[in-house]
């Protein structure tokens, strides 16, 4: 896109993440989204060996320490044929990984992050609980510390690759102070004692990401796990944006793909003895799904490129995030429409980008929420939703 002003290097890293994307995922994809199938382990290991579990990952501990944008150039061309795929890239370079790269000590950052960046491990985020969603502050599950020992109990939701991931950034309340004021957040590994998984979940999407809830029952996490302590809340929010930036890079992969696809549809079906493409309400419609990815792309790469190898603007994140979500949603339901008959088939996988766009725009705060912090972050307010 004019304007963006991206690198040599970035545009063949782009074409590099394309041809893999192709060659190695979009034929399985389909078969992973039916069967709703994880992610195979060497497939992962193979992301790791290309490099692209740790572009934007610390250089000492095997990453490439690029800019946020490297990692989000990559997850945007996987992510238009194989969410699960990019999945991968997601959680190591923006997800909680990122975040014991950005707020972690020396001592965690050498003991888990090589073996993310390598493949042979993954990390997941678990903050949501069954009364503890948009209201995350709500949250119960608790460590309290004993010894050299943190004894956590308590369960969380909709944690993305639960059971499947060996790791695990868990936001947990460490004081009873009310609110923000009391949580913090430990690494916790998935063979420590007490440690279980509930039942996979069925989702409409996300399929190949499993989502399951996790139950800690008298876990003793060492002290030395500890990422973030009570009081420092805002720190982990702040990194927090990052994983916000691979979610709205996923929303705008989604919107990408629908457009690109309707494109090649539009203009080789025929109907009535002409094109599709000929007929105006084909054309408005093509003209909103351009606008809005174009608008989505430059919200998210102003954001990245405002970040740079450290934190985004968190602001900029709340809007690049509520645009492409949106964009998302929009082009791949025109897409359906565009598609008609077809569109509404598995066959041509449209479909499958709609349930995906859903699930993408709830995870990492509602579209809903994300008006609320634009608002919150604009102003410079607190907005007590409770009153």
């Amino acid at each position: 896109m004019p304007g963006l002003d991206l690198t040599d290097d970035q545009l063949e890293l782009r074409a590099l993440a394309r041809k893999v994307a192709h060659g190695l995922f979009e034929h399985r994809a389909h078969e992973w989204d039916e069967g709703r199938t994880p992610f195979p382990f060497d497939d992962r290991r193979r992301l790791g060996e290309l490099g692209f579990l740790g572009i934007a990952l610390p250089e000492p501990y095997g990453g490439g320490g690029a800019p946020i944008l490297d990692a989000l150039i990559v997850i945007e061309e996987l992510a238009k044929v194989c969410r699960p795929a990019a999945f991968q890239v997601f959680e190591a370079n923006t997800g909680p990984a990122q975040v014991v790269a950005q707020l972690g000590t020396e001592r965690q950052q050498a003991k888990y992050l090589p073996a993310v960046i390598s493949g042979d491990s993954s990390m997941a985020v678990a903050i949501s609980e069954p009364d503890a969603g948009s209201a995350a502050t709500d949250m119960t599950t608790k460590a309290v510390r004993e010894g050299d020992h943190f004894r956590v109990n308590g369960m969380k939701r909709w944690v993305s690759n639960a059971g499947h991931a060996d790791l695990y950034l868990l936001y947990v309340r460490l004081t009873d102070e009310p609110g923000a004021r009391g949580i913090g957040a430990l690494i916790v590994e998935k063979g420590f004692d007490g440690v279980s998984f509930g039942t996979p979940e069925k989702l409409m999407g996300f399929r190949g990401i499993p989502s399951r809830d996790i139950y800690f029952d008298d876990v003793l996490v060492p002290a030395e796990n500890l990422l973030v302590n009570a009081g420092d809340f805002r720190k982990l929010f702040n990194a927090f944006s990052i994983e916000r930036l691979g979610n709205s890079t996923v929303s705008l992969s989604i919107a990408q793909a629908a457009l690109d696809r309707s494109i090649d549809y539009v203009t080789t079906r025929e109907q009535f003895g002409k094109p599709l493409i000929e007929f105006q309400a084909v054309q408005t419609d093509l003209a909103d799904m351009v606008v809005e990815v174009e608008a989505a792309r430059m919200l998210v790469y102003r954001a990245a490129m405002t970040a740079g190898r450290g934190l985004p603007d968190s602001l900029q994140v709340s809007i690049a995030k509520r645009a492409a979500n949106e964009a998302g949603k929009r082009a791949s339901d025109l897409a359906i429409g565009l598609h008609g008959g077809n569109g509404y088939s598995e066959e041509y996988g449209i479909e499958r980008l709609h349930r995906d766009a859903h699930g993408w725009a709830i995870a990492g705060g509602t579209p809903t929420m994300q008006k609320v912090r634009i608002v919150s972050e604009l102003l410079d307010r607190k907005f007590d939703q409770r009153a």
